[in-house]
């Protein structure tokens, strides 16, 4: 039998709100973190950030919409087709455009094995 997962988004647990959907623990990614994060229009609450603590990366791949993330005070426009990484200790901010923004959140700690925070794991499993 092949090894693959597939499954629509909208059919995935989601947490704060619907904001993030648990792409990672739905597919049974264990080697680094994925998440669908969905903002609504001009969305200005996202948690602003770091990983220096944990020493994860993260790479953002926008899939619909728009918005900018701040990054040390420098703003970077948020667009399809142009992924965006961030080191561990760069503090960051995403804030959506006026058609919001739906967009991968992909990371990992480099030259460690991935360790899956808690609200990324299943609650209904």
């Amino acid at each position: 039998m092949p090894d693959y997962t597939a499954k629509h988004v909208d059919e995935m647990e989601a947490a704060f709100g619907g904001g993030m959907a648990k792409v990672r623990a739905e597919l049974g990614v264990t080697s680094f973190g994925i998440q669908l994060i969905r903002l609504p229009p001009n969305y200005a609450d996202y948690p602003e950030h770091d990983h220096a603590e944990d020493g994860q990366e993260e790479v953002y791949v926008v899939l619909e919409g728009s918005g900018e993330m701040e990054v040390e005070g420098e703003r970077i426009p948020f667009v399809p087709d142009v992924p965006v990484r961030v080191g561990p200790a760069a503090r960051r901010k995403i804030t959506a455009g006026p058609e919001g923004l739906r967009m991968l959140a992909m990371g990992g700690t480099p030259g460690q094995a991935y360790e899956a925070r808690p609200f990324t794991e299943l609650t209904n499993a």
